[in-house]
């Protein structure tokens, strides 16, 4: 009984051991590990060298703000990502969004047909790029053209109709300022350049840390932006994570020849991925011309890089069918909080960011691949 009893305990002890094992390894394979690793290695640093600084409540509100700019695009680039496309013409969708809304409020909508209210503009600038997404998606599905090659035409055609548009109209210049503060009496603006969490701010004021030197509430709210990325990344996750559709964007980007093989609609799959990076370009200028009621034809300028990298370290790889929002979100977190730290750290030169950002981009397309390798056994 003594023996039996010792080996049931053995046996019990061994699957132990192999279900830890087991355990490890599925979180070892899991596509943002890297990104969990690298983001927590930051957070320590910066409290280190600048915690006063960044974790302050101004110091969060400034972060998230820069994350959540990336957040939105790179959710975007993410998917399309996954489903094995690239887009590089989500920098110059920006400008050409944010062009598009600030002229209308400024002049008017097109062929006389009247001022232009905040939603009016939004919307009418939506169907564009929806409308371009759904072009650009349209010539890599039925072309067989590389992405890479069909956006990059993209990027310059938008980039040139910007500012040239701008000139146009602007008077020569290539910036419309001075718009009317629409936020602080229309809706729909607040939705794009208010706050949110207030109530959160409330609180913190409430029990003594939202407090600057006067004693006042420092901090009444985060950009409205945050909500933005809050909601995209939630619904891209459940989309990705908890329905058909996400099965088929993992399918196309894996395998599309035995995705159609099963049925997918692989055309349909891109091409309404191409229109949601367009979507997110236009809510990032939406939240850059509300806010500050101006646009320029610099904005968005090299964000699409920035969008595919983050979405690199967040575990996605070029080839598709690999990656994760969560993973999205947390190379945002880390994109967007090595940005703002230039300005905390000052013995830091700016021009780091970029070292640090085709360090990092590099170190990850390889970490990927592996953990791509592994996860599929080699194939």
């Amino acid at each position: 009984m003594a023996s039996e009893a010792k080996t049931t305990t053995a046996k019990r002890s061994e699957s132990d051991r192999r279900q830890r094992r087991g355990m490890l390894a599925a979180l070892i394979n899991r596509p943002e590990i890297g990104a969990t690793v690298g983001l927590l290695l930051l957070l320590i640093f910066l409290g280190v060298v600048a915690g006063n600084v960044v974790y302050n409540p101004l110091g969060i509100k400034n972060n998230l703000s820069i994350i959540s700019q990336l957040g939105i695009i790179a959710t975007g680039a993410a998917l399309l990502m996954i489903a094995g496309e690239f887009d590089l013409s989500i920098g110059s969708m920006i400008g050409f969004a944010g062009m598009s809304m600030a002229m209308m409020l400024k002049w008017g909508l097109p062929f006389g047909l009247g001022e232009a209210t905040p939603f009016a503009a939004f919307t009418i600038t939506l169907c564009m790029t929806l409308a371009i997404g759904c072009l650009i998606g349209n010539i890599v599905v039925r072309s067989g053209l590389s992405s890479f090659i069909v956006t990059l035409a993209f990027l310059f055609i938008l980039r040139g109709l910007t500012e040239v548009c701008f000139r146009t109209f602007n008077e020569g210049s290539t910036q419309i300022s001075g718009l009317p503060d629409f936020k602080e009496s229309d809706w729909f603006a607040y939705l794009f350049g208010g706050e949110t969490f207030q109530w959160l701010f409330d609180f913190l004021y409430w029990i003594g840390w939202n407090v600057n030197r006067l004693g006042n509430q420092w901090v009444t709210g985060l950009d409205a932006r945050f909500a933005w990325w809050l909601a995209i990344s939630v619904a891209a996750y459940i989309v990705l994570s908890r329905s058909q559709l996400g099965n088929w964007i993992y399918a196309t980007g894996g395998n599309r020849e035995a995705a159609l093989a099963n049925g997918v609609p692989t055309r349909k799959v891109k091409i309404g991925l191409f229109m949601f990076t367009a979507f997110c370009a236009t809510v990032f200028a939406a939240c850059q011309v509300f806010d500050t009621n101006t646009a320029d034809a610099a904005k968005g300028n090299l964000k699409e890089l920035e969008a595919i990298a983050a979405a690199v370290v967040g575990g996605a790889i070029l080839t598709g069918g690999f990656g994760t929002v969560i993973g999205v979100v947390l190379g945002a977190l880390i994109f967007g909080l090595v940005q703002n730290a230039v300005f905390y750290i000052p013995w830091i030169d700016g021009s780091y960011y970029r070292v640090f950002l085709g360090t990092v981009l590099l170190i990850a397309a390889f970490s990927n691949e592996n953990i791509r390798k592994r996860v599929t056994g080699g194939l």
